[in-house]
This record gives structure tokens, sequence and C-alpha cells, in this order.
């Protein structure tokens, strides 16, 4: 599935993907994101700093991820979701809608 695609069928305009997280702005997600799907492992590395900025930031976001532990992750991260791969592309978008507050997607 084209995680890209999928967001610009959903009407997404820009849509940036990073493959490591060096190719991400450190300081001010904000500015950078109006919404985010973070694989829990990015470039062989652990994303869940980032996750913790996007959060501090208000930036909503879900885990989507093949590498998971539910636990920890509920455990660290309340009320975010987790969308285990495989997934869906409407699984991915509903997580997303209720990440930004938005009701299920007709």
């Amino acid at each position: 599935m084209d995680v890209e695609q999928l967001c610009r069928d959903y009407g997404a305009g820009d849509v940036v993907i990073a493959r490591d997280l060096t190719e991400i702005e450190p300081q001010d997600v904000v500015a950078q994101f109006d919404a985010a799907i973070v694989d829990l492992m990015l470039g062989g590395a652990s994303t869940l700093d980032f996750a913790s900025r996007l959060r501090q930031q208000g930036v909503p976001f879900i885990f989507a991820s093949g590498h998971s532990d539910a636990d920890e992750i509920k455990a660290s991260f309340p009320g975010i979701r987790l969308v285990a791969k495989p997934y869906s592309g409407d699984d991915l978008v509903e997580a997303v809608a209720a990440a930004c507050g938005r009701g299920p997607l007709v």
C-alpha cells in the first residue's frame, strides 16, 4: 500500500515521507506537520523521542508499525492509536481522522 497516495486520495496537500529521522528538522515539528503517521522504527532507530516531541507540540499522530509492543505504546503514549501492519487503508485513514478530532469518514 502506498501511504503517500492514500493520504493524497483523502485530501492531504503536502505529504512528507521520511526514511530516516535525520530528514526531519528536530526543532518546531508543529510548523512542519499538521498530522503524522509514525512507524516505531525508522532507519533502524526508535521514533519514540520524535513521537514525544509531536505530543509535546500538539501535533496529532498515530503509530503504524509492524514492530509493535502494544503494551509499551499504551503505557508511554496513552490515547495514541497503534495501527499494526498489515493494515488496510481504511484503518489508517480512520485512525488519522480520529487523531485529528474528526469523526468516521463517510
